[in-house]
């Protein structure tokens, strides 16, 4: 091995780690104060579960029964007062859509920043209603395990109940820039132009 370009490559190693170094601590994400104030006593302030998560839970604060192609709207039992050119916006989890037919309906919905009401969290059972089965009494949870109901009622099959404690959502905090509209007679030309839906193809060159 030739030690001179073996030296070369580690030296522009170190450079580009060096570099990225520099580049994480000018990045580092910022704090920004968000006030918040509690409706309900069971009511969970927000939390980040890890480091470097870009959401936050959004928790039920009651018990939520969903039957297949019904929607609710889950209370959280938080007010925020989201700072002027900020919003938050209301995500699903991942594994909740993952493991069961829950959605969260209006994703991602916005909550402005001089909203001052409670947020809850519009959630969809995309189940399809059973024609003609028997009720059960057996729910599914959030976490895709089916249980038996505590208080022993009957449900179409696919219902799933949403317990109180339940992470039902998560938020993120986002910068939003105030547009200044601007009518005018012509647009700047493009390559794309008014091309839309499915214009760009649906598969990649080459592929078979």
């Amino acid at each position: 091995m030739d030690g001179s370009r073996f030296e070369l490559k580690w030296g522009l190693n170190e450079d580009i780690d060096a570099d990225m170094r520099k580049q994480a601590e000018k990045h580092e994400a910022e704090s920004i104060p968000v006030k918040v104030k509690r409706l309900h006593p069971d009511a969970k302030m927000p939390a980040y579960a890890h480091d470097g998560d870009a959401g936050f839970d959004l928790v039920a604060i009651e018990d939520t029964v969903i039957e297949p192609g019904e929607t609710a709207l889950i209370k959280t039992g938080l007010a925020f007062e989201i700072p002027e050119g900020f919003e938050m916006q209301v995500r699903p989890r991942s594994g909740v859509s993952l493991k069961t037919n829950l959605r969260v309906s209006n994703a991602p919905g916005t909550v402005d920043s001089n909203y001052r009401g409670e947020v809850g969290v519009i959630v969809d059972n995309i189940a399809d209603k059973p024609p003609e089965k028997p009720f059960v009494s057996l729910v599914g949870g959030i976490d895709g395990k089916v249980s038996l109901d505590d208080g022993g009622n009957l449900y179409d099959e696919g219902t799933y109940i949403i317990r109180k404690g339940d992470k039902i959502a998560q938020a993120v905090l986002n910068r939003v820039p105030q547009a200044e509209f601007i009518e005018v007679d012509k647009l700047g030309a493009t390559d794309r132009g008014e091309g839309g839906f499915g214009s760009s193809g649906y598969t990649t060159k080459g592929a078979e």
